[in-house]
């Protein structure tokens, strides 16, 4: 079992972390990747920035990763969140597994990406006509990843 995570400023290489998953062909028998982009929902965006906290967010990012792995039977885990200057249609975040079937490989993957999302110190600001603003956390992904709240609790709860 292994476990691949990054934070970078460098561009996410999709299929480096497609090969890396696939290399457990044999025990594994589903893969699934999830690639986020830069998305400009409006025709507004002309670029995200995206900051972190040295250490901690790579810290963190290794923490989910390991604690999905225990919860699944995976025999790969990988998380990749890009950091920087980043303009609509690039990868931000790569979150993939490799698993026996299908069924753990989709949730293991959908839960790793609900808590990357909400709890990896991350700090997001978009470019736009108005300027560059600081975005806050989406009601629906906090929602999203309250669903996992029984398995993986917040640290003090």
């Amino acid at each position: 079992m292994s476990v691949d995570t990054r934070i970078s400023s460098d561009a996410l290489p999709v299929q480096l972390a497609s090969d890396w998953l696939h290399a457990s062909a044999g025990a594994s028998g589903a893969v699934v990747l999830f690639s986020g982009l830069v998305r400009d929902e409006r025709g507004d965006v002309s670029l995200l920035a995206l900051e972190h906290y040295p250490g901690m967010s790579e810290r963190v990012l290794a923490e989910l990763a390991q604690q999905v792995m225990a919860v699944w039977p995976l025999q790969r885990v990988l998380a990749w969140h890009r950091v920087g200057a980043m303009a609509p249609g690039e990868v931000i975040v790569l979150v993939g597994v490799a698993s026996a079937h299908r069924e753990a490989a989709f949730e293991a993957a959908s839960c790793l990406m609900d808590l990357v999302k909400t709890r990896v110190p991350l700090w997001k600001r978009v470019q736009g006509a108005g300027g560059m603003q600081w975005v806050d956390a989406r009601d629906k992904d906090l929602a999203a990843a309250a669903r996992w709240a029984d398995r993986f609790p917040l640290p003090g709860q």
